[in-house]
């Protein structure tokens, strides 16, 4: 396994992702809903990077990717692309952040019921440009280091994880989290864009790294 994949989780959860998070563990319901949305970022997360495997895993029959060491492999010119792309996107949301609008769908988080959630967990992870990338990139080196596809578990779990700290901490400190969380929330809802700038930052610093 490529421990140095597991950072990238990090980002997996970084903005709308990390905001749906929060709403769903402040909701009348925070157990059964966020249960419900880490069910669906698991899916979701094990599907793109599975097929992400599989068809980096099918290139590897029939083109040469190379070893994560050479400058030159396939999978290590693609990741470039990436990062040059989330370059983009990061500058693309500095630009724009005076007009930046938190989505007006996690308004809407606050009244769901667990299938709502269970479908928002998917679609923050498999919507998402910089999620994206991110499996694309995971897929990439487990087929360039010749993993199997159970490689993919720990950085599963490690996105997963990083999706239930919302919730760990309500459970955890109750009534300061109660509190906290919304004050977070709206800190979130203003700086969204500070937020993926951020995400894309530390995808590219992993990515180089």
């Amino acid at each position: 396994m490529d421990l140095t994949i597991l950072p990238l989780a990090i980002t997996m959860m970084m903005g709308p992702q990390i905001m749906s998070a929060i709403v769903l563990a402040t909701s009348e319901r925070p157990v059964r809903v966020s249960l419900a949305f880490l069910t669906g970022v698991a899916v979701a997360a094990t599907a793109g990077v599975a097929i992400a495997w599989a068809v980096f895993a099918l290139l590897a029959g029939k083109v040469e990717l190379g070893r994560p060491s050479e400058p030159g492999s396939l999978g290590t010119i693609l990741q470039i692309g990436f990062v040059t792309l989330l370059a983009l996107l990061a500058i693309r949301n500095y630009v724009t952040r005076a007009t930046a609008e938190p989505p007006s769908w996690l308004a809407a988080l606050m009244s769901a019921g667990p299938r709502k959630a269970f479908t928002t967990g998917l679609l923050v992870i498999l919507l998402m440009p910089s999620d994206i990338m991110v499996m694309a990139t995971v897929g990439a080196r487990l087929a360039q280091a010749h993993e199997t596809l159970a490689a993919t578990a720990p950085f599963v779990a490690a996105t997963v994880l990083i999706a239930a700290v919302p919730l760990l901490a309500v459970l955890a400190f109750h009534r300061r989290a109660k509190l906290a969380m919304p004050r977070v929330r709206e800190w979130v809802d203003t700086h969204g864009w500070l937020v993926n700038i951020v995400a894309c930052l530390i995808f590219i610093a992993l990515v180089l790294a």
